[in-house]
């Protein structure tokens, strides 16, 4: 009984079910089995006798009547069943159930959690993804802690997850960046140039080009090159050292990609022309004012798109095509994820369209649009560094508030809502701090472990567990709740449910600790509440873990 909660939902639908078979033959609407806000309502409530009152004809009331009269619940599982209101059905667990409960947990340990739901797909989810031209700002920051998460989340789902970042190491920006590094160097070396209004002025620029001649000098005018070739060594050079860059913020963000897939080496492959002549073939594209255009428009995108303008060059959306072609048919991923920002609303329809085109099931690509986040200090939005006074990057986040909050915070809220960022209470050791507080509540727990053992008191998780007390009940229910909760987030790409988890978990925990003591009680209770302890201290790490957020013993 892996997930205990989900286990007494079937339980109910079972003898619901085999209740309506005894009063009729005829088919019957579906119904279903949820958990009542208000645990005075049941920890499970039906609607079977409402959805079924007009293929019955019968009032709500009557048809729980005889649900109930005809109800064989599992006693070990469901003590009881109350009709309430209209006719809803109210079950209430059982004290075995209880027990049944926390005895799972701490048997699974670390496995607790973990389910087959996914059922092994293969799964590869796309996210941060900065262009290799500079640092990754805050919103890399939301994605990275947003991706890595979900990729967690859905490993222990079931799924076989592969993360990766895509280099955009070809296209405009990178033409930009090498003609910038270009003019810098020829500056550098003497030369009266202007930098182009449009190139980028950063100090990055500066920066690699001064590196660049410390180690080089000036080479590349002892053998004179063309402008195409001093561009492209330069901005060869850059971006290894930015990629290189990327990948030690990342890591010490707690991330590991397993691929670092570079735009560039699908233009060696020419896999984008050979995309345009594939939707040639099957007829999805006509020529207009010179240009090759997809006929987006027949698969659901708001208009046709262009694929090649009549200057013969493609346009950015063909690599895009033929990268995640690449993903969902050439390396045979089942899902693809890409985490995106605010500003590609637009992407959605148009990849859809073209996936469909080329025959791909558009159900495979799933797409998060993930909102703006603003930084507050003081109450004041703010955009710049407080010890190096330029723009927060991932970097310098770090450099600012605790690692562990930074993950945490960012998966407070859905992808989809707007983040404020609050940088002084990322720092505070607090309860007001949403990462302390879950993190207190763990180290709370080892704590308690850690006193009675030197006291000599040990866990000996006896086969036989006395549960009595009203937060007893509301923390094993809690903590019982991780698998399912797991499998939601997953379902829903959506880790922020894991978040909301163990804040709610650490918050009914709290409770249990004002309420119900340890030591000093009859060894049984004591023995029950020390095993109830080690449940939610698994719980708790467990779910922590998914987030990549240390669990602490001592704070």
């Amino acid at each position: 009984m892996q997930n205990m909660t989900e286990y007494a939902k079937e339980q109910i639908k079972t003898a619901v079910n085999a209740a309506l078979e005894k009063v009729t033959s005829e088919p019957l609407p579906a119904f279903i089995v949820e958990t009542p806000a208000d645990s005075a309502n049941g920890d499970f409530s039906c609607n079977a006798a409402m959805t079924c009152s007009k293929a019955l004809k019968k009032n709500p009331r009557e048809i729980a009547g005889l649900i109930t009269e005809n109800l064989a619940l599992d006693k070990n599982i469901l003590d009881r069943v109350e009709t309430a209101g209209p006719g809803f059905l109210n079950f209430f667990l059982a004290s075995g159930w209880y027990a049944e409960a926390v005895k799972c947990i701490t048997a699974q340990k670390d496995d607790f959690g973990r389910s087959d739901f996914g059922a092994g797909k293969r799964v590869l989810i796309e996210f941060v993804s900065a262009n290799p031209t500079g640092p990754m700002h805050i919103g890399n920051a939301r994605g990275g802690a947003l991706g890595d998460s979900l990729a967690s989340v859905m490993e222990r789902a079931g799924y076989y997850v592969e993360r990766e970042f895509y280099v955009n190491d070809a296209g405009n920006q990178i033409e930009k960046f090498s003609l910038s590094l270009c003019v810098r160097y020829l500056q550098a070396m003497g030369e009266d140039i202007e930098m182009p209004e449009d190139s980028y002025h950063g100090d990055d620029i500066i920066e690699h080009i001064n590196n660049y001649i410390s180690e080089y000098g000036n080479a590349l005018l002892v053998n004179p090159l063309s402008e195409s070739q001093m561009k492209y060594l330069l901005a060869n050079y850059a971006v290894q050292k930015n990629i290189q860059k990327l990948k030690e913020d990342l890591e010490k963000y707690r991330i590991k990609y397993n691929t670092w897939f570079r735009e560039s080496t699908l233009h060696l492959d020419n896999a984008p022309m050979k995309i345009v002549e594939l939707l040639k073939e099957k007829g999805h594209t006509y020529e207009q004012d010179g240009a090759l255009w997809l006929k987006a428009s027949e698969f659901g995108d708001e208009k046709d798109r262009v694929l090649i303008r009549s200057n013969g060059v493609p346009t950015y959306l063909v690599p895009d095509i033929a990268y995640h072609y690449n993903k969902l048919e050439e390396r045979k991923f089942d899902i693809a994820i890409d985490i995106l920002g605010a500003d590609h609303h637009g992407y959605i329809p148009r990849m859809n369209a073209a996936l469909a085109a080329l025959g791909v099931d558009t159900a495979r690509l799933k797409v998060i649009i993930m909102q703006m986040v603003r930084l507050v200090r003081g109450g004041e939005a703010v955009k710049l560094s407080k010890r190096s006074g330029k723009a927060i990057t991932l970097a310098t986040l770090l450099d600012e508030v605790p690692l562990d909050a930074a993950r945490f915070f960012f998966n407070l809220r859905e992808a989809n809502t707007h983040i404020d960022f609050d940088l002084d209470l990322a720092i505070e050791e607090s309860n007001k701090n949403p990462v302390y507080y879950v993190q207190y509540a763990h180290a709370r727990i080892c704590s308690i472990i850690r006193r009675l053992a030197d006291e000599g008191i040990t866990c000996t998780f006896p086969e036989s567990l006395a549960f009595t007390e009203k937060t007893e009940f509301e923390l094993i229910k809690k903590a019982a709740e991780l698998p399912s909760e797991t499998e939601k987030a997953a379902q829903e790409l959506n880790p922020s449910r894991i978040t909301r988890y163990v804040l709610e978990l650490a918050q009914t925990f709290n409770k249990f600790y004002e309420t119900c003591r340890i030591k000093g009680e009859e060894e049984n209770i004591l023995q029950s509440r020390l095993t109830l302890c080690h449940a939610v201290k698994i719980a708790l790490k467990n779910a922590l873990e998914m987030l990549k957020v240390e669990a602490p013993e001592k704070m």
